[in-house]
């Protein structure tokens, strides 16, 4: 059975929350739908805007869409997100198994962000994102301080 778009994004949504949780943050949700995040996390002295997306892997690497697209009188109106608008996107990936948190430094006007779960096939090294060094927990445990 394929899912849905609206189920991938339950998921990913339930996903972050999840995690979060576990982490004993806060999560909060919008009370309309439409924005340009998803979630709310209370990380100590701040709040997070967090858009959460669903990601495919692909040729070894996780791929986040950094980007809403939606129906115009005109055709499809495609935005991508900005740090004026999102703190963080949290992407889950059903086929790794993780949640993955970017940051608007590697997300900001990007279409599409790519972090890399094992070696290119030119074994490029430098200008790599490695998931691993994107993961959720560890990125939200960083965001809190000791």
């Amino acid at each position: 059975m394929e899912l849905t778009t609206d189920q991938k994004g339950a998921i990913a949504e339930s996903a972050s929350v999840h995690a979060a949780l576990r982490l004993g943050i806060d999560v909060y949700r919008p009370l309309s739908d439409g924005g340009r995040y998803d979630l709310i996390f209370d990380v100590g002295p701040t709040l997070l805007r967090v858009q959460c997306k669903w990601a495919n892997q692909h040729r070894g690497a996780v791929v986040v869409r950094c980007y809403s697209s939606r129906r115009g009188p005109k055709g499809m109106i495609v935005r991508r997100y900005s740090a004026d608008e999102v703190d963080v996107i949290a992407a889950f990936c059903l086929e790794t198994g993780c949640s993955y948190l970017i940051p608007p430094a590697l997300f900001g006007g990007r279409r599409v962000v790519h972090l890399r779960v094992a070696a290119s096939d030119n074994n490029q090294r430098t200008g790599i994102n490695w998931a691993e060094g994107f993961a959720f927990e560890a990125r939200l445990r960083a965001l809190l301080g000791p």
